[in-house]
């Protein structure tokens, strides 16, 4: 199976995106501090996945979901954060939270299956 197959690492790479855009519109002053934090961290969830994706060693590749787990973490504070600043609406950041909850989730789920499978 190829990275690209990944539903879940092609949903992260999609919110990255989005977030970019996001960020774009915030005020010129939080673009280099809230903005460029919220783009490294939303880049950082599919970079860490990618990054041991496939390992041989499955300590490694469970680590990289679990880094994955802390970035979309992250992304989800500082999502909180834009919003009670007023750079977002609710709406906007009831939908990004939905879908990092539900791509933490694929990698909840990732992550048990890959626990389970004998090292």
């Amino acid at each position: 199976m190829l990275l690209e197959d990944m539903h879940v690492y092609n949903r992260l790479c999609k919110l990255t995106l989005e977030i970019h855009q996001l960020t774009m519109t915030f005020p010129k002053h939080e673009l280099y501090e809230l903005g460029s934090q919220m783009r490294r961290s939303s880049n950082s969830a599919p970079a860490n996945f990618a990054e041991g994706f496939g390992n041989k060693h499955t300590n490694i590749y469970l680590e990289s979901i679990s880094r994955a787990q802390g970035e979309i973490r992250e992304t989800m504070h500082h999502l909180r954060i834009a919003s009670a600043k007023g750079y977002l609406s609710v709406a906007q950041l009831q939908y990004f939270l939905q879908k990092y909850t539900e791509c933490s989730k694929m990698l909840f789920r990732l992550d048990a299956s890959v626990s389970q499978k004998p090292r």
